[in-house]
């Protein structure tokens, strides 16, 4: 099964949580061979590009939204496969993006102008996982 956003049980599990201040979410990303714009041709390139660089596309248009928001990322990192876990499952890059509060987060992740780069995102990717972590 992919899985690429959240869904509403998802959503409505992380605010239940009541997560009070920061907040970090470890991001693991598989990309995709060659993005697919197929539900994006107004933010398509004009040539293929890879799932990598449609990712870059998409983060040079988010972190300033993201900052805007009191967020930044705390690590980038190149990943692979599991030194523990399942041997036939592998991730491109792990990323931990930290924020300053759910409201913070959710406001960043609910900008309009934000939300017109998404498409860059979808097309990158092949599959992700996101977990919401709390740093004590």
């Amino acid at each position: 099964m992919i899985h690429l956003d959240p869904s509403h049980e998802n959503v409505v599990a992380l605010i239940e949580r009541n997560i009070e201040g920061p907040i970090s979410m470890l991001n693991l990303l598989r990309f995709r061979d060659v993005a697919d714009y197929a539900n994006f041709p107004t933010l398509a390139p004009s040539g293929a590009i890879t799932g990598r660089a449609a990712y870059d596309l998409y983060m040079t248009h988010t972190l300033p939204f993201l900052e805007a928001t009191g967020g930044a990322i705390s690590l980038v990192g190149e990943g692979g496969s599991f030194f523990v876990g399942p041997t036939d499952e592998r991730w491109d890059l792990a990323l931990i993006v930290r924020q300053t509060s759910m409201e913070d987060f959710f406001a960043f992740a609910s900008n309009e102008e934000y939300l017109t780069g998404v498409g860059h995102r979808t097309a990158a990717v092949a599959d992700t996982r996101i977990l919401p972590l709390v740093v004590r």
